[in-house]
């Protein structure tokens, strides 16, 4: 008997593709299998002349706690080629982004729950993003590690809230996510899926020739203004910060125990796994 998909594909509405992330026990980290399975559905679904628009949500508790740090979820194959070197793992994350980001139709992220890290990265390469009120929203990896892989923040949330997400490491929740700009809009948890549904349809309703160009628009407007090039040029600086004291120390307490590692990161601030310590988490 196969394994169940790590992405559940259905149309919940015309014209409409949904991908769920379907790693619920484990909050749906990110590994590179599950990865591989929603990019491909993606490109896919982007060939498909009836689909319109498609949606990324999470199943279970969380839309995503982040990238999977287990020992498993390392020594998977990344889902495509990427030229190795220093900083490989920030500039494939950032140009798995930007494949997103180019395709033709567009993407809506509906977020609950945990969004932290590659999970923040991953709702960023949306087009649309709509929140729970109560999701959480955050960096953690900048308190001992590095800054983002992605480096959105600045561009997205402005200088002053990013700099206070980079500096501390605090998650936001929903409604400050839409005050500061990473989401459009915020939602009660048991009224989001519906939201997103509705705007989903409306979209759809756009021939996906015109939306191309419509979504095309915003992007070469961002991209004028240094969006690209900066999350490109801050994978540089991502790899910098790997080679300090604090991030090897950190990335040695991951290879004895991802659960002890993310213990110490947090438990002076009280915050993430620390607020819940019977949760199991492998993702950050």
């Amino acid at each position: 008997m196969s394994a169940e998909p790590l992405v559940l594909i259905d149309a919940p509405r015309p014209h409409v593709r949904r991908f769920t992330l379907n790693r619920p026990e484990k909050r749906n980290a990110l590994s590179n299998s599950l990865r591989t399975e929603l990019i491909s559905g993606l490109e896919s679904a982007d060939r498909e002349r009836d689909v319109h628009v498609m949606v990324i949500r999470g199943s279970g508790s969380s839309f995503s706690a982040g990238y999977d740090l287990s020992a498993d979820g390392a020594r998977q194959p990344l889902p495509y080629h990427s030229a190795g070197g220093a900083g490989q793992w920030s500039r494939h994350v950032v140009e798995t982004c930007f494949r997103l980001w180019d395709l033709g139709k567009p993407i809506i992220g509906q977020v609950h729950g945990w969004c932290l890290a590659g999970g923040s990265e991953l709702a960023t390469a949306c087009d649309l993003v709509y929140v729970a009120e109560d999701a959480q929203i955050g960096y953690p990896p900048v308190r001992m590690m590095s800054p983002p892989d992605n480096q959105f923040h600045p561009f997205l949330c402005g200088m002053r809230p990013a700099m206070e997400m980079m500096l501390t490491g605090d998650a936001i929740d929903g409604r400050e996510a839409v005050r500061v700009g990473f989401a459009n809009r915020a939602y009660p948890a048991d009224q989001l899926e519906d939201a997103v549904l509705a705007i989903a349809e409306r979209v759809a309703k756009i021939a996906p020739d015109v939306q191309q160009t419509n979504k095309r628009s915003v992007h070469r407007a961002m991209e004028i203004m240094g969006m690209r090039a900066a999350i490109r040029a801050g994978t540089e600086l991502q790899a910098l910060a790997l080679t300090t004291p604090s991030s090897v120390e950190t990335f040695a307490r991951f290879k004895e125990s991802v659960t002890r590692a993310l213990d110490a990161r947090d438990g002076a601030f009280g915050d993430y796994r620390t607020r819940a310590p019977s949760d199991d988490d492998a993702a950050g």
